[in-house]
């Protein structure tokens, strides 16, 4: 793998499926990556046009195989409710497109690896927008671990807090199972959460033990509410290090507090998403707060901390840089850090293993 990114050779033709936040969110990405944004499908025609005119793209198609059926798109990016994601992703890999697909990759680990090995076969670029590992900060912690700067890791914490269902009257589609699938607060933060813990600690969860509550099971248009708004997780990982995971979308006042410190024999490292540009780095003798500066990093996070240090950098900068990757590895480079499908599924399967966790009231296996 390279912590450099080539050039594409020419500029790519992207396609967007949905028109919602996440759109909005990746189209920004593709522009600022330099793709022609050559058009949108949705759920309808009608809502296809709004998308295009929204969000600036170039053709409304009047349905997703219209879209796939144009040869001059090169890449779709699939910005839809959770439970559609398994079937639009594998159209698109079935019309030789590759496939940037919004997370979970799908709601059951069957066809999460069925989507991993169709992509495998049709030797296509897919990406699943794992973008806290974007952060400079974040790969900062990572080198350093991998450097072997924290000694042998023995305990990982871990939090993903937010507030933007947190009363009886805060509602969404993603409450409603049909639309969002068995999973919501761990499936849609929860991933994010686990996926940057596996990545900064170049470790595996192996084992975990979870319960879950929901707190409302009715709200302003949604009733029968199965899917859960809080999880806790004790977890055991490959090398033996043990740690505690807490997961909510119902902590009044925090709005994306993600965060994790990993703690080895020599120093602890600890990243907080709503503070991005520093990391905190913990000895017994001393700790410090590191600050992003691109001239004292390790190369792969100077190369994503793309403005002086002062100048903040945040989301939609570390979107930006996990669609330039993608993109720079379907014109032939390889980027190192690019989620794909294979880190996709594996979200699907520590979520199952979550959930069947918490239901049987027990310890399960997640395997390395």
């Amino acid at each position: 793998m390279t912590t450099d990114v080539t050039a594409k050779a020419r500029t790519l033709r992207a396609g967007f499926v949905g028109g919602g936040f996440m759109a909005t969110v990746h189209s920004r990405a593709a522009r600022a990556a330099g793709a022609h944004l050559g058009g949108g499908a949705s759920s309808s025609a009608a809502r296809a046009r709004d998308a295009v005119e929204r969000l600036g793209l170039g053709t409304a198609y009047a349905s997703i195989d219209e879209l796939l059926a144009d040869p001059d798109i090169d890449v779709v990016h699939v910005c839809t409710p959770n439970t559609t994601h398994a079937g639009i992703a594998r159209a698109v890999l079935e019309a030789g497109k590759h496939v940037i697909c919004e997370k979970p990759l799908a709601t059951s680990v069957a066809d999460a690896e069925r989507l991993r090995t169709l992509a495998a076969e049709r030797g296509l670029v897919t990406a699943v927008p794992f973008v806290y590992r974007f952060h400079p900060m974040a790969r900062e912690a990572r080198a350093r671990i991998a450097a072997g700067e924290t000694g042998r890791l023995v305990s990982v914490h871990g939090a993903y807090l937010q507030d933007w269902l947190a009363t009886q009257g805060d509602d969404d589609w993603r409450v409603d199972h049909a639309l969002g699938g068995p999973s919501r607060a761990f499936a849609d933060i929860g991933s994010h959460l686990v996926d940057l813990v596996e990545f900064i600690a170049g470790d595996r969860i192996v084992r975990l033990n979870a319960a879950t509550r929901t707190v409302y099971d009715r709200r302003a248009t949604n009733v029968d509410i199965s899917t859960e708004d809080l999880v806790a997780v004790v977890v055991e990982l490959a090398s033996g290090a043990v740690g505690t995971l807490l997961v909510s979308q119902v902590a009044p006042g925090r709005k994306n507090a993600l965060s994790i410190e990993l703690s080895g024999t020599d120093a602890s490292v600890r990243f907080e998403q709503e503070r991005p540009d520093r990391l905190w780095v913990g000895r017994a003798d001393a700790s410090m707060i590191l600050e992003r500066d691109p001239a004292r990093l390790a190369p792969d996070a100077a190369r994503l901390s793309l403005v002086p240090a002062g100048h903040p950098m945040g989301y939609q900068d570390a979107f930006n840089a996990f669609i330039a990757d993608a993109y720079a590895a379907i014109a032939g480079s390889a980027p190192d850090g690019l989620p794909g499908f294979d880190d996709g599924a594996r979200a699907v399967r520590v979520t199952e293993a979550v959930l069947a966790s918490a239901a049987s009231r027990t310890w399960a296996e997640v395997g390395a």
